[in-house]
């Protein structure tokens, strides 16, 4: 049965999921969901010994209903191949009494690539689908993972252009060096004078105008996202939750029907959702934790009912978590509503005006699926560490934060559930303060990324990412700037028109 997609906010219905993820964002601002979340339709023990290509396309066709099986196989195939360095593309290790899902095996070794490896290859599909003759024009803000991994999918991808703006002195050294060193002649990578929110607040801006949006058609072009409010995004992520819970069954970690926790890392709360998704599709998911950095948003939302992005920014070791602005929570808004889009709107209004919203206690009720919990950089390099030495293992600090969370809640609570904490990047994406958290400030006074990197490998004897190796030495190809008032401009620019 066909799916369609509408507006949160009510302006589009009727949508197409290849049409909702061509366009990415609503024309009145709204992010596009399914009129209903559709249920698993085979059992869960079914997916147990299916491999993570079987296990996408079970999932992936529920939701993106007007793309045949070729199709949908064809983009399966071009995603999840060679360029994950892992055969599972998301294996589970069991360490402090937790299964870690890791999900930083793609070529980018964060957890982006899951969803970003297979969206440029469901958007050329959709593109073709619907006869575009127009060049698509990728539009991404990052906190510092998503702008890599969209390059490094939308590269050389004929008919499109990539245009991705990141903060300036906001991401970490070699999240930085994997931007400006991105090859492709339809890359261009801009850091702003800004945060994250700014970054983001000023994409959805340009994806939003109109004047902008007749000029780009004239010129031959029209704007996508890549960014998760795209459901081409969210929709991927799914699979991996479910993937994760099969693997579990199939090697007797859980019995059938038996309920998990999930525990994720977040700031825009795109993966989270995925996980929520999956539970409403009848995964048996009993509490999903929302781990927050000093940017605790979202912790503060589900403790008081109340989203207020009114607050300082705080740059943390933890940067692609550094959001006041969580995007994808307008989804779980809406749903909370009843699918409301009137109210929906009138929440959104309110933030952009004022900065915050309070949400009725029918709606915090519906939402009681999710528990939030923060932890300080203080508590999140100490999980680093102790993880490490009780077993070894190495997790990277968006992953601490989530693992640091996820103990709190244990404590608080005696709950006991076996739980998924979704490891969401390399280590080595972040070794300056992943080695700094195991060893001391000593351990890096001084020394430049590369030094750390190695001294890291060293220590946990584990060798250094491809990823990683590719930069040390790659030549900068990407030095351009701008104040948040010039990405218009700037956009301009680099298309020419």
């Amino acid at each position: 049965m066909a799916l369609s997609y509408e507006s949160t906010r009510g302006g589009e219905k009727g949508v197409t999921s290849s049409q909702a993820i061509l366009k990415g964002l609503a024309k009145d601002g709204g992010l596009f969901m399914p009129t209903e979340i559709p249920a698993l339709d085979l059992p869960i023990r079914e997916l147990a010994g299916l491999s993570y290509q079987e296990t996408a396309y079970r999932i992936m066709r529920l939701f993106l209903t007007d793309f045949t099986e070729e199709e949908l196989k064809n983009c399966i195939a071009k995603a999840y191949d060679e360029k994950f360095d892992t055969e599972e593309i998301a294996p589970l290790t069991k360490a402090e009494g937790a299964y870690f899902l890791e999900l930083y095996h793609g070529n980018t070794i964060a957890f982006k690539d899951m969803a970003l490896s297979i969206l440029p290859h469901l958007m050329t599909t959709a593109a073709k689908k619907n006869h575009v003759d127009h060049q698509i024009v990728i539009l991404t803000a990052t906190s510092g993972d998503t702008g890599k991994a969209a390059l490094a999918g939308f590269a050389d991808v004929p008919g499109t252009k990539i245009i991705v703006f990141y903060p300036k002195g906001g991401v970490s050294r070699v999240q930085e060096l994997q931007m400006r060193t991105q090859k492709g002649d339809n890359t261009s990578v801009v850091a702003i004078h800004g945060n994250f929110d700014d970054a983001q607040t000023g994409v959805k801006k340009l994806l939003a105008d109109k004047e902008l949006e007749q000029e780009m058609g004239e010129a031959g072009f029209q704007f996508s996202s890549a960014n998760s409010i795209n459901i081409g995004r969210l929709v991927p992520q799914i699979v991996y939750y479910v993937y994760a819970y099969a693997k579990l069954l199939e090697n007797g970690e859980i019995a059938e029907g038996e309920e998990i926790n999930v525990t994720v890392p977040t700031g825009n709360f795109g993966n989270i959702l995925a996980a929520y998704f999956a539970k409403r599709m009848g995964l048996p998911i009993k509490t999903l934790i929302c781990a927050s950095n000093e940017n605790k948003v979202l912790y503060d939302f589900f403790a008081t009912g109340t989203y207020d992005r009114n607050r300082e920014f705080v740059l943390t070791n933890s940067p692609s978590m550094d959001i006041l602005i969580s995007s994808n929570l307008e989804r779980l808004i809406y749903l909370s509503t009843g699918c409301d889009a009137k109210a929906t709107g009138e929440l959104m209004k309110e933030l952009s005006s004022q900065g915050s919203y309070h949400v009725t206690e029918q709606m915090r009720a519906f939402m009681s699926d999710f528990v939030g919990g923060f932890a300080t950089e203080e508590e999140d390099e100490a999980e680093i560490r102790r993880i490490f030495e009780d077993t070894g293992y190495l997790v990277d600090t968006h992953t601490g934060v989530a693992a640091a969370v996820y103990h709190q809640y244990q404590e608080k609570t005696g709950d006991e559930t076996k739980t998924v904490i979704a490891s969401t990047a390399s280590p080595f994406k972040f070794s300056h303060s992943v080695m700094e958290a195991i060893k001391g400030k000593d351990a890096v006074e001084g020394k430049d990324e590369f030094e750390i990197v190695d001294a890291l490998s060293s220590l946990a004897a584990v060798p250094v990412p491809k990823a990683v190796e590719e930069i040390r030495t790659a030549p900068i190809r990407h030095n351009l700037e701008c104040d948040v008032d010039g990405m218009k401009d700037m956009v301009k620019g680099i298309l020419k028109i």
